[in-house]
């Protein structure tokens, strides 16, 4: 047979094969895998204690959310009703049906005690093995491969716990474990330097509106607790509105987004090209506007609203905790959620403003504080792109928006050549887990 990472043909042992089919032949231990492959069995223990009641209730333990693609976990403020298994900081969260795709979860001092539904598996790590080298071993290609070839090959099968304990992980002595942590590490820790520049315009710009708002209003009425308002000042019978009565009427210069932009929605039916794969994009208040997924059109059942480049849109319901971004340079045939806020700034007016200057002032806190009381809804509050164009700011000429743009924009080459340095190390530590390739030397 030939094997695909090498294209030469290869024998297998029967006893080293974990399925009899081809997937499983071509991921079994052959010549161009080096380093010592180890059963997950051996390697670690799988943690099943069952999390009390009250560990929830006093706080001790927070669930485990969910594990993104990239390997990231995120802990929920509520529980479901399901029975909730306990995780320790160092311990691997490995999803029984997405770790083929990465989602495989390490378990920080940060996050600390934390629980997991039956949809995950919790590895504890002996001590052969780094929890952070276990992360991105299990994380790895090579390993992700297996766990499509241990569920048969299909995307949506579930992995038993057996066929995961009996999957073979790459494992160097501790020495080369360290070195290969220690090279990943400092790859991320250029992106989150970068993405802490990026944070640098956004800082400047927030002190400067506040500096305007204490200068046009008699009083703080976003923070305070009480206001009065005479009821011909009220646009509606809400307190968070009435807020924003007030907050209009304490700082008169200030003006409403709607000179500045307008909705936009283009819509798309992606269903009448079925074979098609289409570019779906998100946004959240860590990356702003993102890739989501690709997406064939027989799997839409509704229209989607178009974007491109320079142009806004938000999450409705998280807008209050930063979910809204700048479209980046996308596909031709971009699109984004129907339940997304689609908006761009207006060309040709006095008094414009640059879509780079916007990207900042939508991060900044001064902004999302007048986003809390100017969204709509009793429940669950949302912020149409009605309601954004009533929200009033202070207006900064043309060149002074410049300033923030172009240091945004300094900030986002940074991020850029670091993320790219970040994907080459990726690739760097592939081959470096196999054993194809050394870990670099650090001639600094």
């Amino acid at each position: 047979m030939i094997a695909p990472a090498t294209g030469k043909a290869f024998a297998v042992l029967f006893e080293d094969l974990l399925k009899w089919d081809f997937l499983s032949l071509s991921l079994a231990r052959f010549s161009h895998v080096r380093t010592p492959l180890i059963r997950i069995a051996d390697l670690f223990t799988v943690r099943k204690e069952v999390v009390p009641e009250a560990d929830f209730e006093s706080g001790k333990v927070r669930m485990a959310e969910k594990v993104t693609f990239d390997g990231e976990v995120f802990l929920g403020r509520e529980r479901t009703r399901m029975t909730q298994y306990l995780a320790m900081p160092g311990d691997l969260l490995v999803s029984k049906i997405r770790a083929r795709q990465g989602s495989v979860g390490l378990l920080t001092k940060t996050h600390g005690p934390a629980s997991v539904t039956i949809h995950y598996r919790v590895l504890t790590p002996r001590t052969v093995i780094l929890p952070e080298y276990a992360w991105l071993a299990l994380r790895s290609n090579y390993v992700r491969n297996q766990f499509l070839a241990a569920t048969g090959g299909a995307m949506k099968g579930e992995i038993s716990e057996g066929a995961l304990l009996d999957l073979r992980l790459p494992c160097p002595d501790l020495p080369t474990q360290t070195a290969i942590v220690d090279f990943w590490n400092q790859a991320e820790s250029a992106v989150a330097a970068a993405r802490s520049a990026l944070a640098d315009p956004v800082n400047a710009l927030n002190e400067r509106l506040l500096e305007l708002y204490r200068a046009d209003a008699p009083h703080d009425v976003i923070h305070t607790r009480f206001f009065a308002l005479n009821f011909k000042d009220l646009e509606a019978w809400d307190v968070k509105l009435g807020r924003a009565s007030a907050f209009r009427l304490a700082c008169p210069s200030f003006r409403p987004m709607g000179e500045f932009i307008e909705e936009t929605t283009e819509l798309v039916r992606p269903s009448t090209e079925p074979e098609k794969e289409w570019p779906v994009y998100g946004v959240n208040n860590k990356e702003g506007v993102f890739l989501n997924s690709h997406q064939k059109g027989k799997t839409f059942n509704a229209s989607y609203k178009r974007i491109r480049k320079d142009w806004f849109f938000h999450n409705p319901t998280r807008c209050n905790v930063g979910s809204l971004g700048i479209v980046p340079d996308v596909p031709e045939d971009a699109i984004t959620s129907p339940e997304y806020q689609v908006w761009r700034v207006k060309e040709d007016t006095p008094d414009g403003m640059i879509p780079s200057f916007v990207a900042v002032l939508i991060q900044t806190p001064f902004f999302i504080d007048l986003v809390q009381f100017n969204r709509v809804g009793a429940v669950k509050q949302r912020m149409y792109t009605e309601n954004l164009c009533q929200l009033r700011i202070p207006y900064l000429p043309e060149p002074e928006q410049r300033k923030y743009a172009q240091a945004r924009e300094k900030a986002l080459a940074y991020l850029d050549s670091a993320k790219v340095r970040l994907a080459e190390a990726r690739k760097d530590v592939e081959t470096i887990i196999i054993g194809s390739k050394s870990v670099p030397v650090d001639t600094n």
